[in-house]
């Protein structure tokens, strides 16, 4: 018996003897339990991963406005007036003025935004950085799986064999755009399906089902067209749940709303797919950033400015749609931009910077410090770290998906400290064993096992 299916069966008598152990309960921990329970009886819930793609500038994103001085020293060409900032109620901390949708989101308590996310050793190349935070290794690591690849291979061990199926007849991770990406890649098998549109779902490939020889050539035959022939039902599924449901407000003409407005029309169609990615390019601002003699002005308040309007629009449908209680957002990039500004009214490579996490159900403020900058900033200077990006995805694989923290140690290849983003979920962690107690549950339909 693997370790799984030990875990698995065992729990059925580990979930009876915590039930009826709880009949002498104090009140918190009926709480606590009645919260676990209400997390198994919630199969349906959606994470959507935004990645801002070229590296955002933390600092003129999350502004630390106790630091003005010292940032007015070391970024002159691209501080933002403190004035033009939306001031989050208190803190010392401003958002940049493209944000006013997520200044509302977090008075409502429905943003949560962690201060200097990264880690250590930090690598300065697109590829190798962005590599990292997919595969959700050290960066002295090569991992050629994602961290949301090997997720959905632990909660469907079988995929892509016997795929789809009447427990999960939809695509286990849908990603908008032209290629896979690293993050949905699987031990044995790319888990995701990547569309660029509701038009682009119906595309059949030919001779499919022809016969394949009997040799290693046509064992990878065989799969390839497993795979495609996967495409063709997915893509038909994924047509009828588009077609099943209209957004219920205008999106801005942008491409991350257009990405959003799809999602949202499947999530409300019935689409079981469990989580999606996203993104918008355009981050890496060495140049051109802000506009001469107006910082509010310029490519980054352009690409904020798309951020908050696709979120704002995306999150107003959903509540009309009453889908805005199964979603979870994130975002991230693959690292942040200097302290100093360049000559070119721009900022160069950097290392940690804030992540966005939004949802109704998400426990809002600001979690970490804001960050120190110095008085006589060098331009090797960079942020500190205060969290690892780890943190988070550990988090949300416990808060949100509902796995165990060993789960989420198997998956993230190491043990992190979770940051409470679920409001009322700090403590989920803390049973251990809540993933292995949901499947002995048997909770159907099950995008988490």
């Amino acid at each position: 018996m693997n370790r799984r299916k030990f875990l698995h069966s065992t729990l059925h008598g580990a979930a009876l003897g915590t039930l009826a152990s709880s009949m002498g309960m104090a009140a918190p921990a009926r709480k606590h339990l009645a919260r676990l329970m209400k997390m198994a009886e919630e199969t349906d819930r959606v994470l959507i991963l935004i990645f801002l793609d070229g590296g955002n500038d933390g600092l003129n994103t999350v502004v630390p406005m106790d630091q003005m001085s010292q940032l007015a020293n070391a970024r002159p060409r691209v501080l933002l007036p403190e004035n033009s900032l939306h001031l989050l109620e208190g803190t010392d901390v401003g958002l940049h003025p493209s944000l006013s949708g997520f200044k509302s989101l977090y008075d409502e308590g429905r943003l949560k935004i962690i201060q200097n996310v990264g880690y250590e050793n930090p690598n300065f190349s697109h590829f190798r950085s962005t590599d990292i935070w997919m595969s959700g290794s050290d960066s002295d690591e090569y991992v050629n799986t994602g961290w949301m690849g090997r997720y959905l291979q632990n909660q469907f061990p079988e995929y892509p064999e016997a795929f789809p199926n009447d427990d999960m007849p939809d695509p286990l991770a849908v990603e908008i755009g032209f290629g896979a990406s690293l993050l949905f890649q699987g031990p044995t098998a790319a888990m995701s399906m990547v569309v660029s549109g509701p038009d682009s779902f119906h595309e059949l490939i030919d001779n499919i089902e022809q016969d394949a020889p009997d040799t290693n050539a046509g064992d990878k035959l065989r799969f390839v067209r497993l795979i495609a022939r996967q495409s063709q039902q997915y893509g038909e599924v994924v047509a009828a749940a588009a077609e099943k449901a209209n957004n219920a407000v205008e999106y801005p003409q942008n491409g991350l709303a257009n990405q959003l407005q799809i999602i949202s029309r499947l999530i409300a169609g019935g689409l079981k797919t469990p989580m999606y990615m996203v993104r918008i390019g355009g981050f890496d601002t060495h140049d051109a950033q802000v506009v001469a003699g107006d910082t509010t002005r310029g490519e980054h308040a352009d690409l904020l400015q798309d951020l908050n309007d696709a979120v704002m629009a995306f999150m107003q449908d959903a509540e009309a749609l009453g889908t805005a209680d199964r979603i979870m957002g994130m975002t991230f990039s693959e690292f942040g931009r200097t302290i100093m500004s360049n000559a070119s009214n721009g900022t160069d490579h950097g290392t940690a910077g804030p992540m966005f996490v939004f949802g109704n159900t998400v426990a809002g403020g600001v979690a970490g410090n804001n960050p120190v900058i110095p008085e006589d900033v060098v331009y090797e200077d960079d942020l500190e770290m205060q969290y690892d990006y780890r943190q988070v995805y550990q988090s949300v694989l416990t808060q949100w998906l509902g796995m165990s923290s060993e789960g989420a140690e198997e998956v993230l290849l190491d043990s992190f400290n979770p940051l409470t983003i679920v409001e009322g979920q700090d403590q989920v962690t803390g049973f251990g064993d809540f993933g292995m107690q949901r499947n002995s549950l048997s909770v159907y339909p099950n995008p988490l096992n």
